[in-house]
């Protein structure tokens, strides 16, 4: 069993990562269904919270049929992330995550999410005070590194550890790296081997298939998997993985009617959450994969993609249920 102070979690949780406009409440309901452990919201900015901005301040909404959940917060300046702190502790979370890991530059050039990689000890120096500010256990995400020569990951991991977070996420690339070539998990295993690491170790980056998952398991030993990217439009993933995990073989994919029921629950779950608006804006970069592999999509998925009004949306997923009700999803 895996525990996150007193969070008992499953052998091998899955975890759902936070991920900017994709992790919100309507998508981390879908993914909590088909079996992710953990999930956690999309990343929020610090200075966002104290500043009450609506962007940051909505997504501190959690649901008790999410949890265990987590609510990420960024920054580089300590007084503005301790008091980022006091907010996200009246939304009751489960968990409070620090991303020292968003490769993105205008996150990095203010020296948080990986930019704080290039100063160790003010990372450290944040996660203290954090820790000391609340009574949730705190946990970490993060990357190898700044670049290739400056992976220190094992020390990083111990010093965070020591100074009393409860569990670590580890991305298997560099800031540098973005999201291009392949993780290298070989880094975080070495954490994870570390014999005086005490706390979980879980790994991300490349977490797209079941047979990678296993492999993070058997192959590198890590505690569990944060699935990100292979998530997006695809919820199945999870129960697809603990599937393999129980029999060896792949779960059969959902139908052409399941995967329609999802993608209109989900699209009705965003519109009663943010607004029309933005609830069919945010839902699009999902149904390429909930409708992926069909031939001769493109009218539909343009249809999907491109409508402002959810009406038209609705009728595009009535229009693909009917014309593709038999095709079979390999």
């Amino acid at each position: 069993m895996v525990k996150i102070r007193d969070i008992e979690l499953p052998d091998f949780p899955l975890l759902l990562a936070p991920m900017e406009d994709v992790s919100d409440p309507p998508f981390r309901a879908l993914c909590k269904e088909q079996g992710a452990d953990v999930v956690y919201t999309e990343f929020i900015s610090s200075e966002g919270l104290i500043r009450d901005a609506a962007k940051s301040t909505i997504k501190l909404d959690i649901y008790e049929k999410e949890r265990p959940v987590g609510i990420q917060i960024f920054g580089a300046e300590l007084d503005s992330m301790l008091q980022a702190i006091d907010i996200v502790e009246k939304s009751n979370p489960d968990i409070i995550d620090i991303n020292f890991g968003c490769p993105v530059k205008k996150v990095v050039c203010k020296n948080a999410g990986a930019g704080i990689l290039r100063d160790i000890p003010l990372m450290v120096k944040l996660t203290a005070e954090i820790v000391k500010r609340t009574k949730l256990p705190v946990t970490v995400k993060t990357r190898l590194g700044w670049d290739t020569n400056s992976i220190k990951i094992v020390e990083v991991a111990e010093r965070l550890q020591d100074v009393g977070i409860e569990a670590i996420s580890i991305h298997g690339r560099t800031r540098v790296q973005m999201y291009k070539g392949e993780a290298d998990w070989k880094p975080i295993a070495a954490v994870k081997n570390n014999s005086r690491m005490h706390i979980p170790v879980f790994g991300n980056g490349d977490v797209d298939t079941p047979e990678a998952a296993v492999k993070m398991r058997d192959e590198y030993g890590l505690d569990g998997a944060m699935i990100g990217r292979a998530s997006i439009g695809n919820p199945w993933f999870f129960a697809a993985v603990k599937h393999f995990f129980e029999t060896g073989t792949h779960i059969e994919p959902p139908t052409m009617e399941e995967r329609v029921d999802a993608a209109r629950r989900h699209l009705q779950m965003a519109i009663d959450w943010k607004g029309e608006k933005l609830g069919v804006f945010e839902t699009r970069r999902h149904y390429t994969n909930y409708f992926k592999g069909i031939p001769h999509f493109k009218e539909y998925r343009m249809k999907m993609v491109t409508s402002d009004e959810s009406a038209d949306v609705f009728a595009a997923f009535d229009e693909v249920l009917e014309k593709f009700a038999d095709f079979q999803f390999a």
